[in-house]
């Protein structure tokens, strides 16, 4: 899976904008592998909004949302971070605890880019709607990482003032004007290889 790109538009006048590119991805997990991953976390109903942003441009790469509500799951689409350990149907992971979070999000965070975590707390049905527009919306295609995300988001009860983009910082400043929001950025120094992350956590297993 190759995470979003920077697509240059000149030949429309346009200025570059950060897009999802083509996963490679392999065929879903079954309906039986994605039961048995279940992980029901006892935290509050909430969405987490992850930004994949270059250290060196500013620029955002990848956007994805954590949802915590009958279930916690990540949207991840046209993700770049794959384990066989972590099932994945229609670009939604799934059993996603603690240890697998932390994962997902130090996969991200390395030399060249680090990861904006955005949290804020809804009531439980908000939790519910966006769990299952995740679950029904599909893979994604090339280009529409955040767009995808922002069309989820923007359904929802008390986000009605989140519009589409395809710029992940531009849905991050959005996101960051609702109430309540916590912000938090991972940085590693790790390769820019997330080959070697997802190998460690394997192992880890």
């Amino acid at each position: 899976m190759i995470r979003c790109l920077r697509l240059g538009l000149a030949a429309l006048g346009l200025a570059a904008l950060s897009a999802c590119a083509p996963q490679g991805q392999g065929p879903d997990a079954s309906l039986e592998e994605v039961s048995r991953a279940v992980y029901r976390h006892d935290g509050p109903p909430a969405l987490t909004l992850y930004t994949m942003v270059s250290n060196r441009s500013g620029e955002g790469a990848h956007t994805s949302l954590m949802i915590n509500a009958s279930q916690r799951v990540i949207f991840d689409p046209a993700g770049s971070v794959s384990s066989d350990r972590i099932p994945e149907r229609g670009d939604v992971l799934y059993g996603i605890t603690p240890q697998i979070e932390d994962f997902y999000e130090r996969a991200h965070a390395r030399e060249t880019y680090h990861v904006v975590i955005q949290r804020v707390e809804v009531p439980p049905e908000v939790a519910e709607q966006a769990l299952q527009l995740a679950m029904q919306n599909g893979r994604v295609g090339q280009m529409f990482c955040t767009s995808a995300t922002a069309g989820i988001l923007k359904q929802l009860p008390g986000f009605d003032g989140i519009r589409s983009t395809f710029f992940p910082t531009a849905l991050s400043e959005q996101f960051a004007k609702l109430p309540g929001v916590e912000t938090r950025r991972v940085y590693e120094t790790d390769g820019d290889d997330k080959g070697e992350a997802i190998a460690e956590f394997e192992a880890e297993l």
